[in-house]
């Protein structure tokens, strides 16, 4: 995160040591560049295995160690009534700074931080916007999160970003910019990804203002927010940004630099998420061109994986084993056997011999990897961990060894747990769980599983998400098993409304829940809606998909046989469902419900 530099600040002030950053590349403010950081944790994936590695994007880490300790700054009694002093402000924040360089800890540093910004606001002039005060709130702000205080550091941001203001300059539009997205990191560690992106989106608007469009800080942040549309799965967006991102670098960078590397690393990441194999592909080479070029020899083994994935995804699997052992030879030559990128080939040649046939040596690939992780070298995330745990277990659940990999899920969870900015993944693992249980027959650890996924995707502002709708629509199916109608009903409603929205009528999914709701429909007694339903969903295939699925046939017949119940016939010319779907409508009671028929047909995942 760009750091903000006061031009009052005394020239002998050593430079705050706790601001958040990104590891490779920096987004710069309007006029200055990234502060220093603590050090920063690399993305953990997405509920489902990302297309291929991310490379620049970052998160603030609670990791407080400071390496070797200096002398602590003596302890100094501060007299409340002289925060009048317009000389103690600048003090106090000298003293916070020193504390934190000596390793003393973050407590005391906050507490001198605090009175700063008091300082600072008590001597402010009437109707004069006090930049001091701007830069001692994002230090507050800053100590709050490095003591994963994240609840507490929001407000002082959000007082932060109104102290500024642009019209006055580049200094006022610097603070303002530092502020929007250190409270966007901020939100991004809550797991509140919609507020987080919210705020970038504030932060760029700020700069390119004070910049202009074409500015090369601005492809940072660009960049940085198309990172963080790809963590929500906002691909169209991410899309938009990273293409303006790369216009700027040709204008600004030399043919073949890193950061057009960086830019189309990805772009081959966002196509890849849609589909666009080809692209994604030409994209990656390019980015190995200009990593060769460069000299970043491990970099161009990084993407070699990428470029391995891609491969794999067209099966184009001879390509793909050379890209591996590629960079396989490169990762063990230059980090040794025993390194997390060395495992994390092996998972990738495990999956890609399950595809191929070759169970034997996709398993032994599966084992060479956990010993890797069983015993990592030091250095090692528990992200990275988790990330090859949950691959594994994907291979695992493709042996059919649902307990084997419900197990390694459940390691992964545990490495992440307590770390800021994973409630999305950790719903993931436990959406996952959820499936293989429901798989297995343990529908009430498979209800408790889902429950607690949507709980998280709920906070962290996924709610409106096609992957919400789908765990909506198999927690609704886990309540049927537990005999849960009325629940289940709720469940594939709100999964129907999501699904419409985020796909499309016609889509699987959504044709998926339409069938389970009509069939819950029909168990509750509401027969009639649940015909409506199944009208419409065999009109939508006859006219937009084809009769050829072996769904309609299965559709057809369910149709039939409620109609013949209701002593009814077809309509051919059903209503929309847009109003079909009414809370208010007549539900039996549990009595009713227990010694109704149940109906014929089932449930669809």
């Amino acid at each position: 995160m760009p750091g903000l530099v006061s031009i009052k600040t005394p020239p002998e002030t050593p430079a705050l040591r706790i601001s958040i950053s990104d590891e490779n590349h920096g987004r710069n403010g309007p006029g200055s560049s990234r502060s220093e950081q603590v050090n920063p944790k690399t993305n953990s994936p997405a509920p489902r295995r990302p297309p291929s590695p991310s490379t620049s994007r970052a998160k603030p880490s609670p990791d407080r160690s400071s390496g070797k300790k200096k002398s602590s700054p003596e302890k100094v009694e501060i007299d409340e009534s002289s925060l009048d002093n317009p000389d103690l402000g600048p003090f106090l924040l000298k003293l916070a700074r020193d504390t934190i360089a000596s390793g003393e800890g973050p407590n005391k540093a906050l507490d001198y931080a605090l009175r700063a910004a008091k300082s600072f606001e008590r001597c402010a002039v009437d109707g004069e916007p006090s930049l001091d005060l701007a830069m001692s709130l994002h230090v507050v702000a800053a100590i709050y999160c490095s003591l994963v205080r994240f609840d507490e550091a929001i407000p002082v941001l959000e007082t932060a970003i109104k102290v500024p203001e642009v019209s006055r300059g580049a200094d006022h539009a610097l603070a303002a910019f530092s502020g929007y997205m250190q409270l966007g990191d901020t939100y991004s560690m809550l797991g509140q990804l919609d507020r987080s992106i919210e705020s970038y989106k504030e932060g760029l608007k700020t700069q390119m203002e004070a910049l202009g469009d074409t500015d090369p800080r601005v492809a940072e942040t660009c960049r940085y927010l198309a990172e963080a549309h790809v963590q929500a799965m906002q691909f169209d967006e991410a899309e938009s940004l990273c293409k303006k991102t790369l216009e700027i670098h040709r204008v600004h960078s030399p043919p073949a630099s890193l950061e057009e590397a960086a830019d189309r690393r990805l772009m081959a990441l966002i196509c890849e998420a849609k589909g666009d194999y080809e692209l994604a592909l030409e994209h990656l080479v390019l980015a190995n061109m200009a990593m060769i070029a460069n000299g970043q020899e491990t970099e161009v083994a990084t993407i070699d994986v990428g470029i391995g994935n891609i491969y794999l995804s067209l099966s184009r699997f001879d390509e793909a084993v050379f890209s591996y052992q590629k960079a396989l030879t490169v990762f063990k030559s230059s980090k040794g056997d025993n390194h997390p990128s060395v495992a994390s080939v092996y998972v990738r040649l495990a999956d890609l011999y399950y595809k191929t046939g070759k169970l034997r040596e996709s398993r032994s690939y599966c084992e060479n990897a956990l010993r890797i992780y069983a015993k990592p070298v030091p250095g090692t995330t528990p992200e990275d961990i988790a990330s090859g745990l949950m691959e594994i277990s994907a291979i695992y659940e493709l042996f059919n060894e649902p307990e084997e990999a419900l197990k390694l899920l459940l390691k992964a969870m545990k490495l992440l747990e307590d770390k800021p900015g994973q409630q999305s993944t950790i719903a993931g693992i436990e959406a996952r769980m959820g499936v293989m249980f429901y798989m297995v027959g343990r529908y009430e650890e498979a209800r408790s599983s889902f429950e607690n996924a949507v709980t998280k995707l709920r906070a962290s502002g996924e709610r409106k998400s096609a992957f919400f709708g789908v765990v909506l629509n198999q927690m609704g199916l886990s309540s049927v098993q537990l005999f849960k109608i009325d629940e289940a009903a709720e469940l594939f409603e709100e999964a129907r409304e999501i699904l419409e929205q985020e796909c499309g009528h016609c889509h699987q999914d959504t044709l998926g829940v339409y069938s389970n709701l009509a069939a819950t429909y029909d168990a509750i007694g509401r027969v009639d809606d649940a015909i409506e339903i199944l009208e419409y969903v065999l009109k939508l295939r006859e006219e937009k998909l084809g009769t050829a699925n072996p769904d309609f046939n299965d559709e057809k017949k369910r149709l039939a046989e409620l109609l013949k119940e209701a002593g009814r016939s077809r309509n051919k010319n059903p209503k929309s469902l847009e109003n079909l779907i009414d809370p208010t409508s007549k539900r039996t009671t549990k009595k009713e419900t227990s010694s109704k028929k149940w109906s014929a047909f089932g449930f669809r995942s």
